[in-house]
């Protein structure tokens, strides 16, 4: 390759700012989460003046200095950005386990893992516990017998309920659930068994319910006209309720890779507001008088808008449905003023307002996802415009769905992988099968139903929109019950998706030949990602839950209890089997770490563990022992410290905790409110 002169490579990047302003400030938003403390003051105060100094560069036209300035003056704003955004939504947090009478306000319902239903609540009311110490949002998963509650947005609940601060990771470097909740406003999670009772009816006039209830309602009445799954799905599409969705349609959706049809997204988005613009330009254009004083075009792009403004408020303004929002809003606007609707532009415009108002969701994969897959479409069939005209009429459209589900399938695969650990190997299959449904009879049946409803006519495309569902959901179950329709894959290390993103980005936004070393980066992720490390030895914040890693794969300590953290564990190995299946594998009598032996015990037989602990050189328990004994215990005081660990290599024990990945931060530091335990020396008991 002939050497490019560094002013001519520049000069080719000219007009691609924009693009990567994005990849600029989501940098530095990754820079504020992968600390692990707290920026400094003096930190953030040098990031603002390094934005102060870009700016008046700018101001005084020295634009070549600005330019070199400015992505690190992106980085900067990014740290500063998320740092507001941290502190700006801090509230209580409980920093004990509460069990006692629970009082607040139903926001929001939807289903735990367990498949039981789950209520958010604010306004909340803790026995005993003083009004600044009471968390502002709550979340309570719904077990044993329910029948006096009917959930519904605006009641005052109340239960006795078990209660505790969010987790943090299941193990070092996994999901780390108590930033999530810190982002999200959750103080504390649990459950009761008991019945919850309604304490005051909901009030008709609280204006911030107003657009949930009409969600909620609007989905009822949907589940009421087509009962079963078929309205849960229908409901989840229209207005992002998914309470309704049982776990068996959900993992056959997962596992033929069309969970994404149940996320109101671009897919979703632009069905309906193509369907809107091209009905609305399609009557002005059956009207000649009409057609010959107005343009067409621009009047359905102002109809398209409005319908997905209320798109957008109906569904409930998740990230995927932001971006989706975002991009038909630019896509639209462009053409009120003859401008190219689908570009780049529009994606990294969406990308910049998505980041600034949550620059949270970078870390999720929603974002993640949506993006991955809106940036291939758009660099793909921006390369192949016009490509597709030679091909014969009635091939084109079956060109765009194959081109279209193959480039975001091959773009979200990889951060689907790292996120869900598993990888549906029929996906193109189902969606072939599904999308054109999707696009042709349930989003316009939606549409229609819509304009019908006042005239009590909903109930005849609702009935043509659960056949098309019908077919999707059959289509889900069964490629998922093909051989080999879903394979697990071991989490990646952090160094991955990052290297991975900016190998791609670096292809698709850079000119010229040098674009191409944007491979070497995707290469290296994917050889890290191979060539992973899973630990030895894992065990679970409680103490409660070990598991030991063998040629079958991890075997667990017991096959009920910790549920959560052990599906978690062997997704991250990239194991499909149960957590009965994993404790079935054999027994933990002893772990042999470097010739020292490793016991674990719980319950009574650790609160009255021997002193000469059966001869053990660490002892893992989940309660407190009750004398001294000559072995190093790991137990719940200082697991509360350390967080979950992770042993690597039995030879050589590599011992890393969950507090040293995630560092001290907003979000976690009551829980590591003491300096962490020193495991090599740590002698006595809790």
């Amino acid at each position: 390759m002939p050497l490019v002169p560094v002013r001519e490579m520049l000069d080719a990047q000219r007009g691609q700012v924009l693009l990567w302003m994005p990849v600029f400030l989501g940098t530095g938003i990754g820079v504020y989460f992968s600390l692990k403390t707290e920026p400094s003051a003096v930190v953030l105060a040098g990031c603002a003046a390094l934005m102060a100094i870009n700016l008046l560069l700018a101001v005084l036209r020295r634009y070549g200095l600005a330019y070199l300035l400015l992505p690190l003056s992106l980085i900067a704003a990014g740290l500063l950005l998320a740092t507001w955004r941290a502190n700006d939504v801090a509230a209580p947090v409980l920093d004990w386990r509460y069990y006692g009478a629970v009082q607040g306000r139903v926001v929001m319902i939807d289903r735990s893992q367990s498949d039981v239903p789950r209520l958010t609540l604010d306004n909340v009311v803790l026995n005993d516990v003083a009004p600044h110490k009471t968390p502002t949002r709550v979340r309570v998963s719904l077990h044993g017998d329910q029948q006096y509650l009917t959930p519904e947005p605006g009641l005052t609940v109340m239960m006795t309920a078990h209660l505790s601060p969010p987790g943090g990771p299941v193990e070092p470097g996994g999901f780390d659930f108590q930033r999530m909740a810190w982002f999200q406003g959750l103080g504390a999670v649990g459950y009761t068994r008991t019945p919850a009772l309604v304490l005051y009816p909901a009030d008709p006039n609280a204006w911030d319910l107003v657009i949930y209830r009409l969600r909620m309602q609007i989905s009822q009445g949907i589940q009421a006209r087509i009962p079963g799954e078929t309205g849960a799905f229908a409901s989840a599409i229209l207005t992002g309720d998914r309470s309704g969705i049982g776990q068996e349609a959900l993992e056959d959706l997962r596992a033929s890779n069309l969970a994404h049809l149940l996320a109101i997204s671009g897919l979703h988005m632009g069905l309906l507001t193509g369907f809107v613009f091209a009905a609305v330009r399609m009557g002005i254009a059956l009207i000649p008088p009409l057609a010959m004083r107005v343009s067409g075009k621009k009047i359905a792009a102002v109809v398209a808008l409005i319908a997905a403004t209320l798109y957008l408020g109906l569904s409930g303004g998740a990230v995927a449905t932001q971006r989706a929002y975002i991009m038909v809003a630019v896509m639209l606007v462009a053409i009120l003023f003859n401008r190219r609707a689908l570009t780049l532009r529009g994606v990294a415009l969406a990308a910049i307002i998505v980041l600034v108002l949550r620059p949270e969701a970078l870390m999720g994969p929603g974002f993640q996802m949506s993006f991955a897959a809106t940036t291939a479409l758009v660099a793909v069939f921006s390369a192949l415009r016009g490509w597709d005209y030679r091909l014969p009429r009635v091939i084109r459209p079956v060109f765009s769905v194959l081109a279209s589900s193959a480039v975001a399938g091959a773009a979200t695969a990889p951060f689907a992988a790292a996120h869900f650990n598993q990888v549906a190997h029929f996906g193109l299959l189902a969606n072939l099968l599904s999308v054109p449904l999707m696009g042709s009879v349930v989003i316009p049946s939606a549409v229609l139903a819509a304009i019908l409803s006042p005239f009590g006519l909903e109930w005849i495309p609702l009935w043509v929109m659960g056949v098309g569902i019908d077919w999707i959901l059959f289509v889900a179950g069964w490629v998922a019950s093909l051989d080999g329709a879903l394979s697990r894959v071991p989490s990646p290390p952090d160094a991955v998706l990052p290297l991975l993103t900016f190998g791609a980005i670096f292809v698709i936004l850079f000119r010229g030949l040098p674009r191409w070393i944007g491979v070497l980066p995707v290469i290296a992720a994917f050889a890290l990602w191979g060539n992973v490390e899973r630990p030895a030895l894992l065990i679970s914040e409680s103490g409660g839950l070990i598991g030991v890693m063998t040629d079958q794969g991890r075997v667990l300590s017991k096959a009920r209890g910790e549920g959560f953290v052990a599906s978690n564990w062997l997704e991250n190995d990239g194991d499909l089997v149960t957590q009965e299946d994993a404790a079935a594998r054999g027994q933990i009598e002893q772990i042999n770490l470097a010739q020292q032996v490793v016991l674990h015990r719980t319950g009574k037989a650790a609160r009255t563990l021997p002193a000469d602990c059966d001869g053990a050189d660490w002892v893992i328990v989940n309660a407190k022992v009750e004398q001294p004994v000559d072995c190093t215990i790991i137990g719940p005081d200082s697991l509360k410290q350390s967080g979950a660990i992770a042993i690597y290599n039995p030879q050589a024990p590599r011992i890393v905790m969950a507090r040293q990945t995630t560092g001290l931060r907003l979000w976690n530091k009551r829980q590591y409110d003491q300096p962490p335990p020193d495991l090599r020396t740590l002698t006595k008991a809790d």
